[in-house]
């Protein structure tokens, strides 16, 4: 019975996974749970088996059955505690889009806990204090609006304050975002440059996102950032 209480918890896990993603493979599920592949194919039959609806793509990878429902998830104290951190580090963003939309999100989520879980949680969010941005300072509410153009590769036109004060205006293929130093950095093809470029989304004066859809850059991220290391530091010889 010590070795089926494991497995129960990571067939749990596993569906989790599958909810969590469009398409899981059998080596992200195994590396997550520290199995072989071999254990993956036996608990994807088992879960199969018990009644859930799984999608199997041949050399692709695992998917839940669209519009397939389990009850709502339970989260452990950890888990509870770990979004009371998070919700005290983003409320400090400077992109206030983000900081609304989380707001709501973890409202819905603080929702669903237990009663006992949500008298720790509230007890324990007034012993935490996040001393960045002191100021609740928002230079920025472009972020959530991004992030979907990103996704569904929406061309945007943007005015846009250079560090050195120049106005252009552009017209941006998004591709992706990072942070740094508080500050939350796009990164776009840019059609008037026809090159990627970096845009702070503080010196961002005006966004529009249009009607029109560009075709997905077969970059990666990883592959982009390779490249610009390889830029800017190039090897000794």
């Amino acid at each position: 019975m010590s070795e089926e209480k494991p497995r129960l918890a990571r067939l749990t896990a596993i569906i989790t996974q599958l909810r969590s993603r469009q398409l899981v493979t059998a080596k992200a599920i195994a590396e997550e749970h520290g199995v072989s592949i071999r254990t993956v194919y036996r608990d994807i039959r088992t879960l199969e088996k018990s009644g859930i609806p799984i999608i199997t793509e041949e050399g692709r990878g695992y998917s839940l059955m669209e519009g397939f429902q389990l009850p709502p998830v339970m989260f452990s104290e950890e888990e509870a505690n770990a979004l009371i951190i998070a919700e005290h580090l983003i409320l400090k963003n400077k992109d206030a889009s983000l900081v609304e939309n989380y707001k709501n999100a973890i409202t819905k989520i603080k929702s669903i806990l237990k009663n006992s879980q949500q008298v720790k949680t509230e007890f324990l969010s007034e012993r935490i204090q996040v001393r960045n941005n002191t100021d609740d300072e928002k230079t920025s509410d472009y972020l959530i609006q991004l992030q979907s153009t990103i996704a569904n590769f929406r061309l945007v036109k943007l005015n846009y304050v250079s560090l050195d004060n120049k106005k252009t205006e552009r017209t941006i293929e998004p591709f992706a975002l990072y942070t740094t130093q508080e500050n939350w950095i796009l990164i776009a093809f840019c059609r008037l440059k026809n090159d990627f470029r970096a845009f702070r989304l503080d010196r961002i004066q005006k966004l529009q996102v249009g009607p029109e859809h560009f075709k997905p850059h077969k970059i990666t991220l990883e592959q982009y950032l390779e490249a610009c290391r390889k830029k800017w530091d190039p090897p000794l010889t």
